[in-house]
């Protein structure tokens, strides 16, 4: 009869856990200078899209709060289909205006850097107040409203592109994955938006990747994080720290230890699909 007891106190203690869990939201949090910034997935995937090009592209810091306000202003982040007369896209970009075609505004990584070399041409960029830099490049009927996004833009900036030190500032709770993630994918990706090649362990379902830098690993592995509900990705290590989807709180990284990941240099990544 104890026994009995015991099992099912320890079920519903279980049970009351999965509830919990199943009932938190799915959002990734981004924290900086005091702030703190909630993402949905999709729009987190997008913004360390948007970080991780301006960091392969070699630009400062700057240049990502720029870009990651406007792109908030524009589309919240998300990868629209539709918009005023013919925008399109993260930063509603119209294909009768020169920014492309349909296909290409709407692919992210193509979006990122048409915003970009039109943003390098600004005379001032670096320093120019941000929302009249942005409103060179967009040329909106609103030129003051990216003003209100800037703060959303530098925490996001700062966390994606390693300025903080550290990338244990954010984290994802998701919902468990659809089924293995595609580490060949996740390579493919990563080498279009930062520029750096992982090394593909199809067996483990894994991605490894050796970087010059523990700033580049953190941009790696928010990057990664980031994406892990678009790509099913099951846990990310840098160095000693490691962020699990399964976690009791997955908007936190343990040490990599604890998580039975196992310990691996300050300026290495590893990504699991499985």
């Amino acid at each position: 009869m104890l026994a009995l007891v015991g099992a099912t106190a320890a079920a519903a203690v279980v049970g009351a856990r999965w509830v919990g869990q199943s009932l938190a939201p799915v959002e990734c949090v981004f924290a900086a200078a005091d702030r703190e910034e909630t993402l949905s997935p999709e729009q987190a995937a997008n913004a360390a899209t948007i970080a991780a090009i301006s960091v392969q592209r070699g630009l400062a810091p700057r240049a990502a709060t720029i870009a990651l306000s406007t792109a908030i202003q524009e589309s919240k982040l998300r990868n629209l289909t539709y918009g005023d007369a013919d925008s399109q896209g993260l930063f509603q970009q119209r294909p009768s205006q020169g920014w492309g075609t349909v296909e290409q505004v709407t692919d992210p990584v193509y979006a990122t850097n048409a915003f970009y070399d039109a943003l390098v041409r600004v005379e001032g960029w670096e320093t120019g107040v941000i929302t009249e830099v942005a409103q060179e490049v967009q040329r909106s009927a609103y030129p003051e409203a990216y003003a209100d996004h800037e703060w959303e833009g530098r925490v996001l900036a700062s966390v994606l592109t390693g300025q903080e030190g550290t990338g244990t500032q954010m984290g994802c709770r998701l919902k468990d994955p659809g089924g293995d993630g595609s580490p060949q994918q996740v390579a493919d990706k990563l080498a279009a938006q930062l520029g750096v090649d992982g090394t593909v362990d199809a067996a483990a379902g894994t991605v490894t990747l050796d970087l010059g830098s523990e700033s580049l690993a953190w941009v790696a592995g928010t990057w990664a994080v980031s994406h892990a509900e678009a790509e099913d990705l099951t846990a990310v290590t840098v160095g000693g720290r490691t962020w699990q989807r399964s976690a009791r709180d997955p908007l936190s990284w343990a040490d990599a230890g604890s998580g039975g990941t196992g310990e691996v240099p300050a300026t290495t990544v590893v990504i699991f699909t499985r």
